[in-house]
């Protein structure tokens, strides 16, 4: 089995709901659709309060280069377009719609039919992508049109696609390479097309042999598209970890996979490309995991985009009295929930809720110098030192000097660090810190 060569850690797996079936969530009474729902500069709202609106039609336009398109998730009025608070509490731009029975736009193909045949063009593949709002689901939600458009110097010899999903407790992608194996796999030929490469993998951690037995079913009808499967060890759904352990070529510091001949994309993002691309459906719905060991029902629902959190949890049981921290995402990377009254987003992939007693942390103490922070880090880099260094404040240069910049914010120094000392956030503020001076700096 494959794996990336530098670092990583090996945290439970706690995959409480890998054997529950994606279910249809219900059709909501009122949407709250962000405006932010993608890396970079919000989209534009194009519809006012008062107007009608399908289920997919577009109800933001980009408003920038790294932008993309907003579709409704749902069909009915528009009652709002108003700021609102997100997940972190902060004022975003959001389109509320209430909802009226579940009228969709006439050209999206509802039909359970697999679609195989691929009669675009490159450019013609993208535009859709574009046009349905599609962006990674692995994280980042980066624009996917984006990110299959390279620059004209940079060449991509090899797709891959992540189905690793190393974060501990999350199984939308195990369920979704279960139960649409096909779909996921022509999604991946659509990209392979768009980028005019030959060759794709999927790399697939060993604790899903389900996924991984039904995607090697699939792929023997796509001979171009290898099934890798890879050692279970965290963070092995990092872009340059991926590719690391897939290819073996190290992506360089301060650089992008394109950069060695590489694009990844989520699993859930190949199976939304092939829905915008055959079914002309948008990304208005994704699968989703809502867990946790204090949880009364373990789901993974297929969410429209726009639910709001409450709503997720009266439908698992409700809100758990001993639950102290609510997650969106995984224990490792996910971001505490400061607002439970936001809605879902297109990247969102699991709701985690922890009690007290999981995520209270220990007391800090001084540190003992074990290095065991420099072993787990994928990265390369000395997480005791970028800690020292930004608790002295205003070492910029030293930071950037031992490549802060590099942190993918993992967690896995934290994760291992015997006494207690919390690394990730602290290594996290000075790399915002530093990031912004090198943006700022005069362009040479």
């Amino acid at each position: 089995m494959k794996t990336f060569k530098i670092g990583g850690v090996h945290p439970n797996d706690n995959k409480l709901t890998a054997d529950s079936l994606i279910e249809v969530f219900p059709v909501l009474e009122t949407a709250y659709i962000s405006m932010a729902q993608h890396l970079g500069a919000p989209a534009k709202p194009v519809v006012e309060k008062g107007d009608k609106v399908k289920v997919g039609q577009v109800i933001g336009e980009p408003a920038g280069f790294i932008s993309g398109y907003v579709h409704s998730s749902v069909s009915g009025t528009v009652k709002a377009v108003e700021l609102m608070p997100d997940l972190a509490g902060n004022p975003v731009m959001h389109v509320v719609i209430e909802v009226e029975g579940d009228e969709w736009c006439e050209e999206i193909d509802r039909t359970p039919d697999i679609k195989r045949d691929i009669p675009y063009s490159s450019e013609e593949i993208i535009e859709k992508i574009k046009n349905g709002g599609i962006v990674g689901l692995g994280g980042a939600a980066f624009p996917t049109h984006v990110k299959l458009n390279p620059p004209k110097d940079k060449k991509a010899e090899f797709l891959i696609l992540n189905g690793s999903e190393c974060e501990p407790y999350v199984t939308a992608d195990d369920r979704i390479m279960r139960e649409r194996p096909e779909e996921i796999l022509i999604g991946a030929v659509i990209m392979m097309k768009a980028l005019n490469v030959t060759q794709a993998f999927v790399g697939i951690e060993v604790n899903k042999p389900q996924a991984i037995a039904a995607m090697k079913k699939a792929a023997a009808d796509y001979p171009q598209i290898k099934i890798v499967v890879l050692k279970k060890k965290y963070p092995q759904g990092g872009e340059k970890q991926l590719i690391d352990a897939i290819t073996g070529r190290r992506v360089p510091s301060m650089g992008l996979p394109i950069d060695v001949g590489v694009v990844v994309q989520n699993v859930g993002t190949s199976l939304a490309v092939y829905e915008a691309v055959q079914k002309n459906q948008p990304l208005i719905e994704s699968a989703v995991t809502v867990t946790g060991h204090c949880v009364t029902e373990q789901r993974n629902f297929l969410l429209r985009v726009g639910t709001p959190f409450s709503r997720i949890l009266d439908a698992v049981g409700g809100l758990p009295k001993d639950a102290a921290k609510f997650i969106s995402g995984g224990p490792m990377m996910g971001k505490a929930v400061a607002n439970i009254d936001a809605s879902t987003l297109k990247g969102t992939s699991a709701f985690l809720l922890m009690t007290e007693e999981e995520t209270k942390r220990k007391q800090e103490s001084n540190c003992i110098r074990c290095a065991k922070c420099v072993e787990a880090c994928p990265m390369g880099l000395e997480p005791y030192l970028l800690n020292k260094l930004c608790r002295a404040g205003n070492k910029y240069d030293e930071l950037e000097k031992e490549k802060i910049y590099d942190c993918i914010e993992c967690g896995c120094c934290l994760y291992t660090c015997p006494a207690n000392i919390p690394l990730l956030d602290i290594i996290r503020m000075g790399k915002a810190d530093v990031m912004k001076i090198i943006r700022n700096r005069p362009k040479k």
